[in-house]
């Protein structure tokens, strides 16, 4: 019987999908009861667009064995995709509560949480993660942002911290956590982390409006010209060019 499972599981990988349904079907003639087969199934019909019968055999996988996470995972981001957060997360809270040591399950449960706004069930759920894995830092860093969207700035910053102590060259970190810092109105380590983002990416264009905002806010008027010239050198809308020119002429008459 492994056999048949290995030939349906190549057809899976060579893209062949309905080829693989076709194995995999043929393996529940003698093993109606595989929760494994109906979870290949599953994604081979999702695989496909069949949301339908990739829905059903996902069901089916879980009823035969309520404690596969990786059918709850699947169904959860079949529903996701599809726009229906509400089964989404239902999903997630039946994995979660049969398998409530599964950490990967509270993660996602969190995201989807955070994806429908619901900041306080995002915290506990972010928690309940970091309290296992105490050094998960994209938890941190989705906890620093769910406290960013709360206005809980000093949260946010510390929670980005903790991933900087870990990842150093990640521009959307550094500007996360310059934005938190903007927030909570400490400019300096605002433009740092602006300035930080740059040095990792050279590229990111709203870094270097960011910093020109804040060096203008401070009377760093160069500082903000240099940074503004710099912005415009990318590929900006028209109408978005002409204002930051404007801009850039009134500052220079301050020099």
């Amino acid at each position: 019987m492994s056999e048949k499972i290995d030939k349906a599981m190549s057809l899976f990988k060579e893209k062949k999908y309905k080829e693989a349904i076709d194995a995999f079907s043929s393996v529940l003639e003698t093993e109606p009861d595989n929760a494994d087969v109906y979870n290949n199934m599953a994604v081979a019909y999702s695989c496909t667009g069949d949301f339908e019968h990739a829905e059903n055999y996902f069901v089916k996988a879980i009823e035969l064995d309520p404690q596969m996470a990786q059918a709850y995972i699947n169904l959860s981001d079949l529903y996701y995709k599809a726009g229906d957060i509400a089964s989404a997360v239902g999903t997630l809270q039946r994995g979660s509560y049969e398998l409530e040591d599964n950490l990967t399950i509270a993660h996602l449960l969190a995201r989807v949480y955070i994806e429908d706004s619901r900041w306080d069930d995002a915290i506990v759920e972010l928690e309940r993660v970091l309290d296992g894995e105490p050094e998960n830092y994209d938890a941190y860093y989705d906890l620093g942002h769910v406290y960013f969207e709360l206005g809980d700035y000093e949260a946010a910053i510390d929670n980005f911290e903790n991933v900087i102590e870990y990842e150093q060259n990640n521009e959307l970190l550094y500007y996360a956590l310059a934005q938190a810092y903007e927030a909570n109105n400490q400019i300096d380590k605002a433009i740092s982390n602006y300035l930080k983002a740059i040095a990792v990416n050279d590229k990111f264009t709203l870094a270097y409006k960011k910093a020109g905002i804040l060096f203008l806010a401070r009377n760093d008027y160069e500082d903000a010209i240099e940074y503004f010239e710099n912005y415009l050198d990318f590929d900006i809308p028209q109408e978005e060019k002409d204002s930051v020119t404007k801009l850039i002429e009134r500052v220079k008459t301050k020099i």
